[in-house]
């Protein structure tokens, strides 16, 4: 079993807290937020300690009286620099769904990876990354075709989709062939089209709820615990198991 402290506590933070507390290989032991406090109620039944950690020796302090495996975050990016340090010097695995991170933050979070096993995805849905993979192989096979890419998301959203924007980056579209719709309560909705002579394809996600981060988290520590130290993409992880199944299954002619 896992032990997890999670970073974040907004309203994905709260569903992959759901998700991490019903799957029995992992067992989330506390949350660091913002806000300070002593507890979070998850559940009726289940209630978690809660800090509130600002400064790197707050980190040390805590994580010397609270040891965790792995930490996961859904808050901000400038948490990576508060807690980056001991994630290096205690070799912890590190799952970040920060959608903002500068060039800086990157290099920082790399070079984390030299001594600790880090993942970072914009989007954490194993669905989303499902689909960059189909979209980078067609984009190989029919690099003459037409691309756009739509994401929709609720209203309140202000930005364009960080994960619209890393599925520009890996098909090399310009981010100008992205539109962006912001209706209602949608939770997120990706959709890359290809556009051939006599014919289109459409790759399509729809987060349904925000529960699917958690399975997509679930995934990732499962994979990323077999890993050597290093930087990992959610991209890295799907293809090792694509090419362990290629390898493994004699019966696909070559």
């Amino acid at each position: 079993m896992i032990k997890i402290g999670l970073v974040g506590f907004g309203k994905a933070g709260q569903a992959v807290a759901q998700v991490l507390l019903d799957d029995p290989r992992y067992e989330l032991c506390w949350i660091a937020r913002h806000q300070a406090g002593t507890s979070i109620a998850i559940t009726p039944q289940v209630s978690l300690p809660s800090v509130a950690l600002d400064s790197p020796a707050g980190w040390a302090h805590w994580l010397d009286a609270h040891p965790v495996e792995a930490l996961v975050d859904f808050s901000k990016p400038e948490s990576l620099h508060l807690y980056g340090e001991q994630v290096r010097q205690r070799d912890l695995m590190l799952v970040s769904a920060i959608s903002a991170y500068s060039e800086e933050d990157m290099v920082y979070a790399r070079s984390l990876g030299t001594q600790a096993r880090v993942m970072c995805s914009p989007n954490m849905t194993v669905g989303i990354n499902f689909l960059i993979l189909a979209a980078r192989l067609l984009r190989t096979i029919a690099p003459f075709a037409d691309v756009e890419i739509v994401e929709q998301h609720f209203r309140e959203k202000p930005e364009i989709s960080g994960t619209a924007r890393k599925i520009a980056q890996s098909i090399d579209v310009d981010e100008n062939r992205i539109t962006s719709l912001r209706l209602g309560g949608i939770v997120g909705h990706h959709e890359v089209i290809f556009g051939f002579p006599y014919q289109t394809v459409r790759l399509i996600h729809n987060s349904i709820e925000r529960r699917a981060f958690g399975t997509g988290v679930a995934f990732v520590l499962t994979e990323l615990a077999k890993c050597e130290h290093g930087f990992y993409t959610f991209d890295d992880l799907m293809m090792r198991m694509v090419r362990h199944e290629l390898l493994s299954d004699v019966s696909i002619p070559l």
